[in-house]
C-alpha cells in the first residue's frame, strides 16, 4: 500500500478555540516532517482530484509537457496563497523497459508483437480469458504462470527469456532487445485524445479568481512550449460558465419581467417605471460586497437575485398604488407621496424578514461557516 486516506472529526466549533483552516495549517507543518511523503488536504466540494484550484496542460509532446508541468508546478509553489500544490507529472514509479532492436529483430525473424508478448506472459501472465482453469467441482481456479517475483527484479535473469524466431527457433531476449530499469508516470491520462498532466493546489486566504489570476500570470504558463495547449478544468472551468450562463438567465429573466408588466397595465412605461429601481439594486450589492471585503461568489450571485425579485415586488406595490390613486383624482406627486406612505408598512415587513432570514448566512454564522469555495469574477 502506498495511499492512504484519513479523516479527522472535528469536535463542535464552540468547544474548540481553533477553526478548521488552522487545524489544517498546524497539521500541515507536522506531516512535512515526513519524509518523502505527499501530503494534501481534499477541500470541500471541490471537483476532480479535490482540490480548489486546477490547471490542465495536454499535447501530444510527452517531453515537453512534462517540463511545462514541473516549471508551472514549481512556480505555483512561490505565489501566496496557495499550498498543497501538486502534479500528476511528478507521480512516477519503477518499471522494466524492454527496448527492441528493430535491425536485429528483423534479421532474426523476430516481430515486436512477439517481444512484446514474451516479456507479458513471463512477468504478468496471460489474460484472464486465455488462462486455463483448475475445478474444484462448485468453483474454478484460473492458474496463472509467470516467473517469481522474487527474479522478475533481476535484468540478467529477463535477458535470458527465449522469443520464437524463423523455423519456430527460440532466440534470447537479449539478442534483439534491451532489457533496463527505469520509472515512468504511474498513470496516462488523456484530454480529446492528447496527453494531460493535471497540477492542482488549494487556496489558503486568497479566492478562486485571484488564484487563477496569479497562475495565468506565471512567466511559464505565458511562454508555453509549442503544442502545449491549457485545458479549462475543475472549479475554474464551473466558475467561468456559471457566471457566463448568470448573465444571460440574467437578462433573459429582465425581459421576462418587462414583458408580464407591459401585459399587466397594457403600457410600455409603466414598467419601465418599475425597472428603474433594478441597477439600484445591483449596485448596491456589489457596494455591500466591496465594503465587507466579500468575494463575488455563488451566494453572493443568489442574494443578487434575490435581491432583484424583492427589488421588484416593492416597486410594482408603490407604482400600482400610484396608478390607482391618480385614476381616483390625485395628482402624480400626490399620488406617489401617498403611495410611499401608505405602502411603507408592507414593503419593510417583507424586506425586513427577508433579509432577517438571509443575515445568519450572509454573516457565515453556524457549524457550516466558509465551506463553499470563494470565488471572484475573473
Amino acid at each position: 500500500m502506498n495511499q492512504a486516506t484519513l479523516y479527522v472529526r472535528l469536535v463542535p466549533k464552540g468547544d474548540r478555540a481553533i477553526s478548521q483552516w488552522q487545524f489544517q495549517d498546524q497539521a500541515r507543518n507536522l506531516f512535512r516532517q515526513v519524509a518523502g511523503a505527499r501530503i494534501s488536504f481534499k477541500s470541500q466540494g471541490a471537483t476532480g482530484d479535490g482540490k480548489d484550484l486546477t490547471v490542465v496542460l495536454k499535447g501530444d509532446n510527452p517531453d515537453a509537457l512534462e517540463q511545462a508541468a514541473d516549471s508551472i508546478s514549481r512556480q505555483m509553489q512561490s505565489i501566496p496563497g496557495l499550498v498543497d500544490v501538486s502534479s500528476s507529472a511528478s507521480l512516477v514509479k519503477p518499471e522494466v523497459q524492454i527496448i527492441p532492436d528493430l535491425d536485429r529483430a528483423a534479421d532474426l525473424g523476430v516481430t515486436v508483437q512477439t517481444i512484446a508478448r514474451t516479456a507479458a506472459l513471463a512477468t504478468l501472465g496471460d489474460s484472464d480469458a486465455n488462462l486455463a482453469d483448475f475445478n474444484l467441482g462448485d468453483r474454478q481456479i484460473p492458474i496463472r504462470i509467470q516467473i517469481d517475483p522474487v527474479f522478475r527484479d533481476d535484468p540478467k535473469l529477463l535477458q535470458t527469456l527465449r522469443v520464437p524466431g524463423q523455423n519456430g527457433e527460440l532466440i534470447p531476449l537479449v539478442a534483439v532487445a534491451q532489457v533496463n530499469f527505469s520509472s515512468g508516470p504511474a498513470q496516462l491520462d488523456r484530454v480529446d485524445r492528447s496527453r494531460q498532466v493535471t497540477l492542482g493546489a488549494n487556496l489558503q486566504g486568497i479566492t478562486l479568481g485571484q488564484g487563477l489570476a496569479a497562475v495565468n500570470q506565471l512567466p511559464a504558463m505565458k511562454n508555453l512550449p509549442s503544442g502545449v495547449t491549457q485545458q479549462p478544468a475543475g472549479d475554474g472551468e464551473i466558475m467561468k460558465e456559471i457566471f457566463g450562463r448568470f448573465a444571460l438567465a440574467l437578462a433573459t429573466a429582465i425581459l421576462l419581467i418587462y414583458a408580464v408588466l407591459v401585459l399587466l397595465y397594457n403600457n410600455f412605461m409603466h414598467p419601465v417605471t418599475v425597472m428603474a429601481a433594478l441597477p439600484l439594486s445591483i449596485g448596491g450589492a456589489l457596494l455591500g460586497l466591496l465594503v465587507t471585503q466579500k468575494p463575488m461568489g455563488l451566494y453572493a450571485l443568489i442574494g443578487i437575485v434575490l435581491l432583484m425579485g424583492l427589488v421588484t415586488k416593492n416597486s410594482i406595490l408603490l407604482v400600482d398604488y400610484a396608478l390607482t390613486a391618480q385614476q381616483e383624482g390625485l395628482g402624480r406627486k400626490a399620488a406617489a407621496i401617498d403611495a410611499g406612505v401608505t405602502r411603507l408598512r408592507p414593503i419593510l415587513m417583507t424586506s425586513v424578514s427577508t433579509v432577517a432570514g438571509m443575515l445568519p448566512l450572509a454573516l457565515e454564522l453556524g457549524a457550516g461557516e466558509k465551506l463553499a469555495v470563494p470565488w471572484r469574477s475573473p
